[in-house]
């Protein structure tokens, strides 16, 4: 029994009219994926130098010295930033009564921007997984409407009749699914490298303010 192999541009124009929207789906979690594949690594967010030499600066009381140092670093370093808001807030405040509660509000309020810019596109990848198995049953139920009208208008009813319909409308199904597994996948990928970067944050801040509340 011979078999032949479809192209995907083949597979594609199978699928009938809901593959086009599966296809702006599918564009749209490469884009957003390699967008924040690229800003994650870009944005280097290894934290543990950052704390070390933050420390050393704390010890010695150099915040101005911390400052610079950090300074330089917020183009590329989430850390850097949190870091150089809580050493101003320091800074400004220390010896002053709450200084602590302070400082913990200035970290807070921009390690929620930091990581807003980290998730940014996170949601669309969420929604892209959801959205896209949804098209594909979609596709799947009009193709099965367009395969028993077939059958309906047929003088006479054959397997590949009935075979050839439901093959292509389940295409769309496999496509989606395809797409949402994608989606799926480096969503969690990039969550966990973003949940990893808030609680090592949070430790190394927690342990940076009890250290200058000790001096």
């Amino acid at each position: 029994m011979e078999t032949s192999a479809f192209s995907v541009l083949e597979l594609f124009m199978l699928g009938g009219v809901m593959m086009w929207p599966l296809l702006l789906f599918s564009i749209a979690v490469v884009a957003i994926s390699i967008e924040r594949a690229v800003f994650l690594f870009y944005h280097n967010l290894n934290i543990d130098d950052l704390e070390q030499k933050t420390r050393e600066f704390v010890k010695n009381k150099d915040y101005n010295g911390a400052q610079e140092y950090l300074g330089g670093l917020t183009k590329r370093r989430m850390g850097a930033r949190i870091f150089l808001a809580l050493v101003s807030s320091v800074k400004a405040e220390k010896g002053d009564a709450g200084f602590e509660r302070r400082a913990e509000r200035a970290v807070e309020t921009e390690a929620a921007n930091c990581i807003n810019s980290l998730e940014n596109g996170f949601n669309f990848l969420t929604a892209l997984g959801s959205l896209s198995p949804l098209t594909g049953f979609l596709g799947t139920v009009t193709g099965m409407i367009g395969a028993f009208r077939s059958i309906a208008e047929a003088t006479e009813v054959n397997a590949q009749i009935v075979a050839n319909g439901i093959y292509e409308a389940l295409i769309t199904t496999v496509f989606g699914l395809i797409i949402a597994i994608i989606a799926m996948v480096f969503h969690s990928i990039f969550s966990h490298i973003v949940d990893k970067f808030t609680s090592r944050v949070e430790g190394a801040v927690t342990k940076l303010i009890s250290q200058i509340a000790d001096l």
